[in-house]
């Protein structure tokens, strides 16, 4: 009763938050960009509690439980692409002065090419919800015992309640303390588990080593196997993508106060995954041993890998601090649906309603975000509902795979659009298409392991459109400030 208490009294809070910022969200510039009122820390903890989020609390532990530390080298890759988008993309976005990813797409290629990538990001979108709200669900079902259809309605509607009420502002800042919870949850439990096992800290790592649970490289040569440069290159296409192009991501770099704000806050992301990394995979390591030396305690299927920390935290630890633990499951998961429904109203509001119908109130727009972010969120639900009855081994692995498939196009677009001064709009719709058809050839065929299909997707795109744009020609537009070789020569940070 005390962890249900305590799981209730931490949700609640989350709504009440939302109704203080909603005192604030008085137009869509703040409902969307938290009128530049953003620090720099709360925008990197938010960049990183909306990246890994449930993905990380639940997925990483069961992968490195089930595995080794071989897709350790996965998350590592933000440290090589943090540098590519503070000085390559961020200026982009910082300096045209737009609202979403895509404003830049039609200012540098064509309004058709905005409505597209826009429409695929929201496609990617409603598929990760279904996925974020689906993971912390099976938690709060092994913890309680309440089935997985109710538990799944219970986080979507109050993640909608907070976000459509204080808009990215109460998103940014529940995002804050979700994180806080989410590896203060994953600490307390990776420092109690060596004090089960014999000899502590010591026969835990001798544990891990007799069964080669802390293997990281893998460097045999494989296309359909999650080895070394497998990773590296999947990693960086795929944070590429996110960095790069996802709207949930660079709706953050614009709710700061300048381009140097924003910045810092990237960097905080990428430096705070190396830790992250070590704790989740850490602790996935830490149930395995603990489960070798005790295994009358594992009473759960092994084939729901993904349960693993939830059915440790609801057997193995005292009422409260189950109760502490699972709202960190919950925060994992918040921080993710949240920022996915903001951001698809942002998307929605700016690229199809608002750019169609110029001339509407800004009040107008404000309800038209609040009215999708609704729709959106019981979309999602829908969709976490309906894989709550489907076969997923691993979603961590199914989730990398869907970045690629859904993404790498979209990657290889704003790729062509910030590198290259040939590329067209024509050609850019080539690439598109070119690059979906080798994805659906890949998936199908089953040829390479589906965390390359970020980076493939992304190739594809990029190499195919510009091919295209040089033998199709295009109409000429101004390019000035649009390309990385036409970036107005100012100051790069702003005061």
């Amino acid at each position: 009763m005390s962890s249900m208490i305590i799981l209730a009294t931490y949700l609640g809070g989350l709504v009440l938050m939302g109704l203080y910022f909603s005192r604030r969200e008085k137009s869509t510039a703040d409902f969307f960009k938290a009128g530049g009122r953003i620090p720099w820390w709360a925008a990197g903890l938010s960049i990183f509690g909306t990246q890994l989020s449930a993905i990380t609390f639940m997925a990483i532990p069961a992968k490195s439980y089930a595995t080794d530390w071989t897709w350790f080298i996965l998350n590592m890759t933000i440290v090589l692409v943090a540098p590519l988008i503070v000085f390559l993309f961020l200026p982009f976005y910082r300096r045209l002065n737009v609202t979403t990813a895509y404003e830049y797409i039609e200012k540098r290629f064509n309004v058709v090419l905005r409505v597209l990538a826009s429409a695929m990001f929201m496609v990617f979108q409603f598929a990760r919800i279904g996925i974020v709200l689906y993971l912390p669900s099976i938690a709060l079902s092994v913890v309680t015992g309440i089935n997985i259809q109710f538990c799944i309605m219970i986080m979507a509607l109050l993640s909608i309640a907070y976000t459509v009420m204080g808009g990215i502002e109460a998103v940014i800042w529940t995002d804050v303390i979700q994180v806080i919870v989410l590896l203060g949850g994953a600490l307390l439990v990776l420092f109690t588990i060596p004090a089960h096992i014999q000899h502590g800290f010591g026969g835990m790592i001798n544990i891990a080593l007799d069964a080669d649970k802390l293997r990281i490289f893998d460097f045999h040569f494989s296309l359909k196997s999650p080895t070394f440069w497998v990773l590296v290159f999947g990693g960086i296409g795929a944070n590429l993508i996110s960095y790069g192009s996802d709207q949930t991501v660079i709706q953050r770099y614009l709710t700061t106060r300048s381009e140097n704000d924003a910045a810092r806050g990237i960097w905080t992301n990428a430096i705070l995954t190396i830790p992250a990394s070590l704790i989740f995979f850490g602790l996935g390591t830490a149930l395995y041993t603990f489960y070798r030396s005790h295994p009358e305690a594992l009473n759960i299927s092994t084939e729901m890998t993904d349960a693993i920390f939830p059915w440790y935290i609801a057997s193995q630890l005292p009422a409260g601090v189950v109760g502490l633990l699972i709202a960190g499951i919950f925060a994992a998961a918040m921080s993710s649906l949240d920022s996915s429904m903001n951001s698809v109203a942002t998307a929605f509001t700016t690229d199809f309603y608002k750019r169609f119908k110029p001339s509407a109130e800004d009040q107008i727009c404000l309800k038209i975000a609040r009215i999708v972010t609704v729709v959106v969120g019981t979309c999602g639900m829908c969709f976490a509902l309906a894989m709550a009855t489907w076969d997923i081994q691993s979603l961590w692995t199914e989730f990398s795979k869907y970045i690629g498939l859904l993404g790498g196009g979209l990657g290889g677009l704003f790729i062509l659009a910030v590198f290259t001064k040939q590329a067209n709009s024509r050609g850019a719709i080539v690439g598109l298409s070119a690059s979906a058809l080798l994805q659906y050839i890949l998936e199908v065929n089953h040829i390479v392991h589906g965390v390359l299909f970020a980076a493939t997707g992304m190739i594809s795109c990029v190499v195919v459109g510009y091919i295209a744009s040089v033998i199709i020609p295009g109409k000429k537009r101004d390019l000035t400030g649009l390309t990385l070789y036409t970036l107005k020569n100012k100051k790069r940070r702003e005061r």
